[in-house]
């Protein structure tokens, strides 16, 4: 056992080395967790934020007018006034306006008049995010607004219900810190795919792997050693990042415990390294090798319930998506980073991490130790 340690560890130094001479890998570590999660999370916005309104005002009142004022920056830019009704489908195919709100004519006397009036919101759905979050931010302002023109034309009457909203590990609703972890969950994913089966076909390609076949090592000693000493490079960038970018560029609050996290993230990286080996065991070129990853990859983090609730997928789907070890670790960041979340609540999914792991290193050991045999 110890004499297995050490061809482990030695074995593992290689490949940290090996690394450090490929300044493309390097490259990418670096840009993957720091420019990449900087921008992702700063540019790709889920609130609402500049959106294009315009009024076709047919009541030109006082309530008209307040309706109109309602919408303010930086939710809104000032809102335009169109002509008219004919000019809706015009203005909207161009992309000028992501909504059009119509006011009726006698819009203000209808609604003294406890007539119940109603209006038209025209919404461009092809920018689906801004168009649902854009829709219930209108509703909103919309109500308000006539609820205040109310109480006043009513001498002060109230509504009968005050709602009081909380709102949970993220009080002011800011998108990047939303975007910044899924980022970091993503290229985890990423690069833990793209290290381990670059570590295996770099051997092949460089013509190395024919003096790992002389060495008294055996294959499953050769795959810890790769799978350690790139799960270490990814787990010190994602610390590093969580410190530098997240807290400190982007100023998100980490709630729990980023030691747990990192622990987590270690478990996750054998499962995603064990399956990057089994790939590169069936590629024989990187061009290869990250065509085949594709498709892994962009499943997992597509449905893995990061972006979309795991919840609104389909029963059949989800029960699919228990076998992908991202599942879990989405699960498992969102509980310790966001809920600040201990041990004693996200041992499941560690041990579902772990579970998933062992399964494809043993798949990636026996497709790795027939490779070797072939080369032989």
């Amino acid at each position: 056992m110890k004499r297995s340690l050490a061809h482990i560890y030695r074995l593992g130094i290689k490949e940290l080395y090996s690394l450090r001479r490929d300044p493309v890998l390097v490259a990418l570590i670096l840009y993957t967790f720091t420019l990449a999660i900087y921008t992702v999370a700063t540019g790709v916005k889920t609130e609402v934020r500049n959106a294009s309104i315009a009024f076709v005002d047919e009541d030109g009142t006082e309530l008209s007018r307040r309706l109109r004022d309602s919408f303010l920056l930086p939710y809104f830019k000032p809102p335009a006034v169109l002509p008219s009704g004919q000019d809706i489908d015009a203005a909207m195919n161009s992309g000028k306006y992501t909504f059009v709100v119509t006011i009726p004519v006698k819009f203000q006397a209808d609604v003294l008049a406890g007539r119940e009036p109603s209006l038209q919101l025209n919404v461009d759905a092809t920018a689906m995010t801004l168009a649902g979050n854009g829709t219930a931010y209108i509703i909103t302002i919309l109500q308000d607004a006539l609820a205040d023109f109310i109480s006043r034309s009513e001498g002060g009457a109230t509504l009968p219900v005050s709602l009081a909203v909380r709102v949970k590990f993220n009080p002011n609703l800011e998108s990047s810190w939303f975007m910044s972890v899924v980022q970091i969950m993503n290229n985890i994913t990423m690069l833990s795919l793209i290290l381990a089966g670059a570590a295996v076909i770099r051997e092949r390609e460089h013509g190395t792997i024919e003096h790992l076949l002389v060495m008294p090592v055996t294959p499953i000693e050769i795959m810890l050693a790769k799978t350690w000493a790139n799960g270490l490079v990814i787990v010190l960038a994602t610390v590093v990042s969580i410190y530098v970018v997240v807290k400190g560029l982007l100023d998100v609050y980490i709630v729990g415990s980023v030691g747990l996290f990192a622990f987590g993230t270690a478990i996750f990286l054998f499962a995603m390294c064990s399956l990057g080996i089994a790939l590169s065991t069936v590629a024989r070129t990187m061009p290869q090798f990250g065509l085949l990853a594709i498709p892994f990859f962009v499943v997992m983090n597509l449905l893995s319930g990061a972006v979309s609730p795991l919840e609104a997928m389909p029963q059949a789907l989800q029960v699919i998506m228990q076998a992908a070890p991202s599942t879990h670790f989405t699960s498992f960041t969102k509980a310790v980073l966001y809920r600040g979340a201990g041990l004693d609540v996200v041992w499941p999914q560690l041990a579902a991490m772990a579970g998933i792991g062992l399964l494809l290193f043993f798949m990636a050991a026996w497709r790795f130790r027939r490779t070797m045999s072939a080369a032989r």
